[in-house]
């Protein structure tokens, strides 16, 4: 079976290399989003362009705001189950803080040279020790991108809760913290334990799987 796998804003296929998945992964490259697009209508496009759901039973899976794209082409299509790795399902799994600026429009405001963060803080934000990978990402990230990306994080609207879920949070992920009784925490994780936990990920993936989903 597939899993169709999509990466954090501005990430790409590189932070999927660490996982050891019994299933195929295939990574969902990042398309240009058109002027102020809504999510759900970029969601409909990634369906469209990766012919998500057609053929066969699938899985999806999302990192960070990958996980709200994750949740989007779930609530269109019908995959076998949705996994979120550092990420939210809902609106009001958001802070208070990324809702109050949501509201405040100060994402307009902000010009795009100024969302591509210093790699010393970012390395904090995103608490990992593997700098060389998140610098290589960092300098890779198409701004335009990141501040759409931004722009409908903030303003999220989602309420719907996923059937089939699977969702691994790490207790001390600074950038989305787990909110919710349905996570499966790793501890002292942060936001890129994707790749520094990657063992622990890929465990917890492949044993909720073949407990809950009867694939192999």
């Amino acid at each position: 079976m597939k899993i169709f796998a999509i990466s954090g804003l501005g990430a790409d296929k590189r932070v999927f290399k660490y996982l050891t998945l019994e299933h195929e992964l295939i990574p969902v490259e990042w398309i240009k989003p058109k002027s102020k697009e809504p999510i759900i209508e970029y969601s409909k496009r990634l369906i469209k362009e990766y012919e998500i759901g057609t053929k066969e039973e699938f899985g999806i899976l999302g990192v960070s705001f990958g996980g709200l794209i994750a949740t989007e082409i779930s609530k269109l299509t019908k995959p076998k189950f949705t996994i979120l790795i550092s990420s939210v399902e809902t609106r009001t799994e958001l802070s208070g803080l990324i809702k109050f600026v949501g509201k405040s429009k100060l994402i307009e405001l902000i010009p795009e040279k100024l969302l591509n963060p210093p790699k010393v803080i970012a390395s904090l934000m995103f608490g990992t020790k593997n700098t060389e990978l998140l610098n290589s990402i960092l300098d890779d990230t198409d701004l335009t991108f990141t501040k759409w990306a931004i722009r409908e994080l903030l303003n999220w609207k989602n309420k719907s809760q996923l059937q089939n879920l699977i969702k691994v949070s790490g207790t001390k992920d600074k950038l989305l913290p787990p909110k919710g009784d349905n996570n499966i925490l790793i501890d002292k994780g942060e936001h890129f334990m994707i790749v520094d936990r990657a063992k622990e990920v890929s465990d917890i993936i492949n044993r909720q799987i073949k407990t809950h989903y009867n694939t192999v």
